[in-house]
């Protein structure tokens, strides 16, 4: 059953053939596979939050900005694979999509290394940014140090899946990550106990987490190496073609720099919350378990996006990767919508959930609700930004998001912490006030300007049965 599951072919063309069918079907094993990513945090977050200390809780949830700012530019630089890769499968250029495979491959190698020796240099600096409060600081060291030394892991485990949605299959990466978050959740609770009794109960949800993800990217490595398809992994031809090096540099790099600073911001955000009590801390921890829960409809048909127009830009079909980008649109706004409902009717128990504490979860409950209603705003800057991406454009996208999640925000935090300095909520609502500029200014820009490929020549394009 193994074998068949590593073998059997689920490539996807989705250049012919009704557009809401592929979206819809692409993006359900991506939503799936979104939640079951998301799980690895919540189960970490969950077991600390009921079996540990609340330092442990706070450490826990609180760092996903200074982890995102190291892995961050070298996922995005290695997605930027996926989008070249899914251009030329829809062109039908499958020298070429081998090729952009066997370079993604080794470039993701070089940044494994690179990733695990810068995070583990910058923990100490880490603290200072984030203004870490003492009791908690402990634990965070201890997550740290154990999460980026087994960074590898996600990082092939990321480059592999984003190469098998390229060519539309979106159901072994799905398969992986159940397995492998089965396998965090059995982790968590045999080694919390353990390393709770040493003082360091987040380095025991780190080594779980980091086991997990080595097993995923064993699971896709291998995958890439069984496929008979253009996709296939062969690992004594790993090199790096200068052409196709360039493409994914050009789509990557952008979208590595909005990470990255981003998510710099974001741990500046973070040292603003963190100067309120450990209390506080756990209060916007439990609430990002449920933002994260959130963002999942629009990121999944999000990537539907990319693939859907990579792959009909490729063969040069414009007027229907605009209209797939639409009805993506158009789905991510109705699934959230139906998933805001139960978390704004029960925001308390949601909280309680993770961390029971009475003042957590009035704290967690106080965000639900203020902040939920505006998620809906996301669907546009997450849909239209990933069909940007899918044509090669990530320049713009990245300019928009950093204007707006970067500048904006530090801007608005700035000064409302100036005027009012003990108001938590006021710190909060930085977020959904990025999202509705970044949303606005990315529908202006997608609806004024002309969607086509910025990564392929027109002889490079497959024939398409259309043109605009």
């Amino acid at each position: 059953m193994l074998k068949s599951l590593f073998r059997k072919k689920e490539t996807v063309d989705m250049t012919e053939g009704n557009i809401l069918s592929h979206l819809i079907t692409f993006a359900i094993p991506l939503l799936i596979g979104n939640l079951f990513q998301q799980l690895y945090n919540m189960v970490d977050t969950w077991v600390v939050g009921n079996f540990a200390s609340n330092e442990a809780f706070a450490a826990v949830g609180s760092l996903g900005p200074a982890l995102n700012m190291v892995i961050g530019f070298f996922i995005g630089l290695s997605s930027g694979a996926g989008i070249v890769v899914s251009q030329y499968y829809g062109a039908g250029k499958h020298d070429k999509v081998k090729e952009t495979v066997h370079t993604a491959a080794l470039l993701t190698i070089i940044c494994s290394v690179i990733m695990t020796v810068a995070g583990l240099l910058l923990i100490p600096y880490i603290r200072y940014m984030m203004n870490i409060p003492d009791e908690v600081w402990p634990e965070a060291e201890a997550y740290m140090r154990v999460y980026f030394s087994g960074v590898t892991g996600l990082v092939i485990y990321n480059i592999g899946a984003g190469i098998l949605r390229a060519v539309g299959d979106s159901r072994r990466p799905l398969y992986f990550l159940i397995v492998t978050t089965l396998l965090n959740t059995v982790l968590d609770l045999i080694l919390v106990k353990p390393f709770s009794d040493m003082g360091y109960a987040s380095a025991g949800v780190a080594l779980a987490t980091i086991i997990a993800q080595g097993v995923s990217a064993i699971l896709v490595v291998i995958t890439l190496m069984r496929t008979k398809t253009s996709i296939r992994l062969i690992p004594k031809e790993l090199k790096l073609n200068t052409e196709i090096l360039i493409k994914i540099f050009r789509v990557g790099v952008p979208s590595g720099l909005q990470m990255l600073v981003t998510s710099f911001s974001n741990v500046f955000v973070q040292s603003y919350i963190n100067y309120f009590n450990a209390d506080y801390m756990s209060g916007w921890t439990a609430y990002n378990k449920l933002d994260a829960i959130l963002f999942l409809p629009m990121q999944s048909f999000g990537l539907s996006a990319t693939t859907f127009v990579g792959q009909n830009l490729g063969k040069n079909q414009i007027k229907r990767a605009k209209k797939g980008s639409n009805i993506a649109l158009l789905a991510a706004f109705v699934v959230t919508a139906v998933l805001m409902i139960p978390i704004l009717l029960f925001p308390g128990q949601m909280i309680a959930f993770f961390n029971d504490k009475k003042e957590v979860v009035e704290i967690g409950t106080m965000l639900l609700t203020h902040i939920t209603p505006f998620y809906i705003l996301c669907a546009v800057n997450q849909v239209y930004s990933a069909a940007l991406r899918g044509a090669g454009n990530s320049k713009v996208p990245m300019i928009i998001m950093l204007s707006t999640f970067v500048a904006f925000r530090q801007i608005y935090l700035f000064f409302m912490t100036k005027w009012f300095p003990d108001d938590f909520l006021i710190v909060a609502l930085s977020y959904p006030a990025g999202w509705l500029l970044c949303s606005l200014l990315t529908f202006i820009y997608y609806k004024l300007t002309p969607l086509k490929s910025t990564l392929m020549d027109s002889d490079e394009m497959g024939k398409g049965n259309e043109t605009e």
